[in-house]
């Protein structure tokens, strides 16, 4: 079969179930099985020619891995891969696939600790910290992006925590000043009690009776990632008590929340003691991120 039609058929499939990224979907899937990238298949679909045809091993592959998209099932766990700002990130069953929203409190992290590298003059590491740390998209980013700094992270899943190490395994390999442990947010690295520089945590933030729109979350993302207590921020009041408790005087804490949540945040963090408490959007112009000071 020519590559052409059959990204035209995976992508009708996947529309036809919902799949809002079809065609993106569809083209992602299909360079995967092959092994090529997402722009080498576009310019082999181009011509069309002998090159463009897939044999029917790789057909039969591709056909099924594509029922189970079309089931809802996370393109991510498909490929066993998920991408955020410049990482590739082992993923699968039992682990928060990072969402691009996320990226935003990647930023803001990053922007702090560069600040921080920028100002010191004593010669020592900067400390990052990253709670509830899931892939380790977050804390992974901050580490190879500042390579200056050393970064900590925890997760207290056992499910995540097997993909979170095999992320770290890699990255440290290649260099990166990173640290793993598994435990609770709210009393993780008390060895680190007010000496770290920036707090970054995307915790679970969903009121426990909403139920998420999209049905790869609903199926497939894991429950503790996801539920946050009545009103979603019971993980946001924890994770700021830790943070006013790991901070030094001046660190920077940074809370991703769910778009509607932005002012209970704020209202929380001011609440708490924190200074200098600023909103932040999203590439959808939604509030994403609040960050803070520490007294």
């Amino acid at each position: 079969m020519q590559l052409r039609p059959l990204i035209q058929q995976l992508t009708q499939q996947f529309a036809a179930a919902g799949i809002e990224s079809a065609q993106a979907d569809a083209e992602i899937l299909i360079a995967d099985c092959l092994e090529l990238s997402r722009g080498e298949l576009t310019a082999l679909a181009i011509t069309d020619g002998a090159s463009a045809a897939v044999t029917d091993a790789k057909l039969t592959q591709i056909l099924a891995l594509a029922e189970r998209r079309a089931a809802r099932e996370p393109l991510q766990h498909l490929t066993g891969k998920a991408y955020f700002r410049n990482l590739t990130l082992k993923v699968g069953p039992g682990v928060f696939v990072p969402r691009p929203e996320t990226e935003l409190l990647a930023q803001v992290g990053i922007d702090a600790l560069r600040a921080v590298v920028a100002a010191g003059n004593d010669g020592s590491t900067c400390i990052g910290v990253d709670l509830a740390t899931g892939s380790g998209a977050i804390a992974l980013a901050l580490a190879t992006e500042v390579p200056q700094a050393k970064i900590y992270a925890v997760e207290l899943s056992e499910d995540a925590i097997a993909w979170t190490a095999q992320n770290f395994t890699a990255q440290v390999e290649l260099g990166a000043k990173a640290e793993l442990r598994q435990g609770d947010l709210r009393d993780a690295f008390q060895d680190l009690n007010g000496t770290v520089d920036v707090l970054v945590t995307n915790p679970p933030y969903i009121p426990d009776d909403m139920i998420p729109i999209y049905p790869e979350v609903v199926l497939h993302d894991p429950k503790l990632a996801l539920y946050g207590g009545t009103d979603g921020l019971d993980l946001v009041r924890a994770a700021s008590q830790t943070g006013l408790r790991l901070l030094r005087s001046g660190g920077v804490f940074a809370v991703e929340h769910a778009d509607i949540q932005g002012p209970s945040v704020v209202e929380l963090l001011e609440s708490d003691g924190w200074l200098n408490v600023v909103q932040h959007q999203d590439f959808n112009q939604r509030d994403r991120v609040v960050s803070a000071t520490r007294p």
